[in-house]
């Protein structure tokens, strides 16, 4: 179990970035891009002027001097380090480095951006909006998956594998992964529950323990009815688990393991679509994790459970 305060991951209390991670500079160069978006919530107004500046048109960033960059950021040089060192990198030519090949990558696929990136507007066919939500969809879980801590995820499911019992804490679009979550377990045989409202999940966090594992499910990690929850259940001693989209929100402050998705929205693409997807992934991963160190007991459980159902669907 990680203590609380020092949290694991991306994002996590206490974390150092991406080093902490076990990856540095190298293993951050395919998603500086996602890192930053996911971060600029957490960041003063100086450095969230800086992110601006890079995401506007990260090629060009990635050539600019440290005071070239503080200069479009109307902002300072010790700032960007700041901002650098925000995002989990150790000094400026490391991020530039790392932004130029993050850079690269997407001047790669700008064909398909100019066809199916930006926002569904009102003018656009039904085969636009198609290719829109699908190609989005899919840069979203591609990137989810890449940017995915998986030493993160190696200790969130040897939690869930443990732990006596799980509570999972999300309303909304989240919540909906939460029952989703709490299905797939409670399928295996683990002693899950679920809670949306947060009268319920509070009085159940209090009943929690050192054995047990509360999972909080919120895309930007400041809903306040998965918050309280998870911060209640972590001061009884339960391990506790945040699946977010922002690093450094007030929900993987609470969390001893902080699992991130990298979700880009825009305001027709709302919490309850790419992001929901993006939970989705990481549920499934925490899913079959768990499932697999219990193959035997977890597969005789999927069978024993859908033979309890399968006869309520008409033969045909």
């Amino acid at each position: 179990m990680t203590k609380r305060g020092t949290a694991v991951g991306v994002g996590g209390r206490g974390a150092a970035g991406p080093a902490a991670a076990g990856g540095g500079g190298d293993a951050l160069a395919g998603d500086v891009l996602v890192r930053i978006r996911g971060t600029v919530p957490s960041l003063q107004p100086a450095e969230r002027r800086v992110a601006a500046a890079v995401l506007r048109d990260p090629a060009a960033a990635a050539r600019l001097s440290s005071t070239a960059l503080a200069g479009q950021a109307e902002t300072s040089v010790t700032t960007v380090m700041r901002f650098c060192r925000a995002i989990g990198l150790g000094n400026y030519p490391e991020f530039r480095l790392a932004l130029a090949g993050a850079a690269a990558r997407e001047d790669a696929q700008s064909a398909d951006r100019v066809r199916a990136s930006g926002d569904i507007s009102e003018d656009d066919t039904l085969a636009q909006v198609v290719d829109k939500i699908v190609y989005n969809e899919a840069r979203t879980l591609e990137e989810t998956g890449a940017n995915l801590d998986l030493g993160t995820l190696e200790l969130a499911v040897q939690a869930l594998s443990r732990a006596r019992r799980i509570d999972i804490f999300g309303v909304g679009a989240s919540g909906l992964v939460g029952q989703d979550l709490h299905q797939k377990l409670h399928r295996i045989g683990l002693m899950a529950f679920v809670w949306s409202d947060a009268h319920a999940a509070l009085t159940a966090a209090a009943l929690l323990g050192e054995n047990d594992v509360a999972v909080g499910i919120s895309h930007s990690g400041t809903t306040l009815d998965t918050v309280d929850p998870l911060q209640a259940a972590g001061t009884r001693g339960a391990t506790t688990i945040a699946l977010t989209n922002f690093a450094g929100s007030p929900l993987t402050q609470c969390a001893d393991l902080v699992l991130t998705t990298a979700v880009r929205e825009m305001p027709l693409r709302s919490g309850a679509t790419a992001s929901r997807i993006a939970q989705l992934a990481v549920v499934d991963c925490l899913f079959f994790g768990v499932a697999q160190r219990s193959y035997d007991r977890a597969t005789a459980a999927l069978a024993w459970t859908y033979g309890a159902v399968h006869h309520r669907r008409p033969r045909a």
